[in-house]
């Protein structure tokens, strides 16, 4: 039996939900009405704004700039889950001497802005090409938060499944490599995937150090006299392309979620669901 966490909405109550979501449309309808509305009297629907996009040369310069931040965006991630996996190990480690150094790695990066990462490798340890002091902030911040999505995913597994590995003589290495961590990272998925969609939106942060990415891009071509300085039009098309690559990422995490739950391998975790346990510790 389903148990139920609030009062079954009676008739007057959905009437009245429905009236709020009648509402909540008409307000986004006119919000986006009066932005289309705002952009087509500032004369940004011109045909003079649009020319950029027929050229071959400005198409494959956008095709670049998508490159490198997909390129920006591959490595960080799988840095940054590398980091994450390593720290999250190192805080749940039985050794102090591992424990604390992880703990404090963890919280200083965590903290810290990722723009003033990027500016210190960058601007202050002069790491060369601007690619590098973006992947290495991206794989840092991001790393720091997936390692504590890790150590949460772990610690919110039941204690019977450690207990029952050590009772048949299995080691700490064994159970946390063969045991917790394959069930911790089917249960923490979307909360990874989650955070990777993050770590694509911080890439733009790239374009401050001039790293030839999206908005760099735009704000390159936005610039151009010739095609009555397009930054809105450019951004526009930037900005659907983040849209994109954001859905697919999210329809990923939906897809690996729910083939999650149709395998019988995963532990149900339903008195202490593991997205609260992230939710609190990030």
């Amino acid at each position: 039996m389903s148990s139920v966490l609030f009062d079954v909405p009676g008739p007057r109550a959905r009437l009245r939900h429905r009236l709020y979501a009648v509402l909540a449309v008409a307000v986004l309808v006119g919000v986006v009405g009066f932005v289309i509305f705002r952009f087509a009297e500032s004369g940004q629907f011109d045909g003079r704004k649009w020319t950029w996009i027929q050229y071959e040369k400005v198409q494959l310069d956008l095709l670049g700039a998508l490159m490198n931040t997909l390129k920006a965006f591959g490595a960080g991630a799988v840095l940054a889950l590398l980091f994450g996996a390593i720290f999250a190990a190192g805080q749940l480690s039985d050794h102090k001497v591992i424990r604390v150094p992880s703990m404090l790695v963890v919280e200083l990066f965590r903290a810290v802005p990722l723009v003033v990462l990027i500016f210190v490798f960058h601007y202050g340890l002069s790491l060369g090409a601007p690619f590098y002091s973006v992947v290495l902030g991206l794989t840092l911040y991001n790393g720091s938060v997936l390692a504590e999505v890790f150590r949460a995913g772990v610690l919110s597994l039941p204690r019977g499944q450690s207990e029952a590995a050590y009772a048949v003589g299995m080691r700490k290495t064994q159970v946390m490599n063969y045991v917790l961590l394959p069930q911790a990272v089917r249960a923490m998925l979307p909360a990874i995937i989650s955070q990777l969609v993050v770590l694509l939106k911080d890439t733009a942060l790239g374009f401050l150090i001039t790293y030839d990415e999206l908005l760099d891009f735009a704000r390159d071509i936005g610039s151009y006299f010739e095609f009555g300085r397009p930054l809105i039009p450019v951004t526009i098309v930037v900005a659907v392309i983040y849209i994109s690559m954001c859905l697919l990422l999210t329809w990923l995490a939906t897809y690996l979620e729910k083939r999650s739950r149709r395998d019988k391998k995963v532990v149900e975790l339903e008195k202490k669901p593991a997205e609260d346990v992230v939710a609190a510790a990030v």
